[in-house]
């Protein structure tokens, strides 16, 4: 299986080098103010894919910091509630024991 893997990185990796090779002409991006900015087309098609993902990791960040907030509350709450257990359940903690 670890070869698979192995195999099938090799294959991207070539296959996005051959895209690499073929998009390496200059093109220019033009901003606002007349600003222009010249750099190969698989440069910047790189730029936008990797802020692409930061964007979206940023707008998962508030969701996964609210989770973990909750988590961190309720291990709190188990720690400090006393909880009872019936006496079938504290009878097989003592076997185990």
């Amino acid at each position: 299986m670890r070869y698979l893997g192995w195999v099938l990185k090799f294959f991207l990796f070539i296959l996005l080098l051959g895209f690499a090779v073929k998009n390496s002409e200059v093109v220019t991006l033009a901003y606002y103010l007349g600003y222009e900015w010249q750099a190969p087309l698989v440069l910047i098609i790189l730029m936008f894919f990797v802020g692409g993902a930061v964007v979206g990791v940023a707008a998962c960040m508030g969701y996964l910091l609210r989770q973990r907030r909750e988590l961190m509350h309720l291990r709190k709450l188990v720690a400090t509630t006393q909880i009872t257990l019936p006496d079938e359940m504290q009878e097989n903690q003592v076997d185990a024991k």
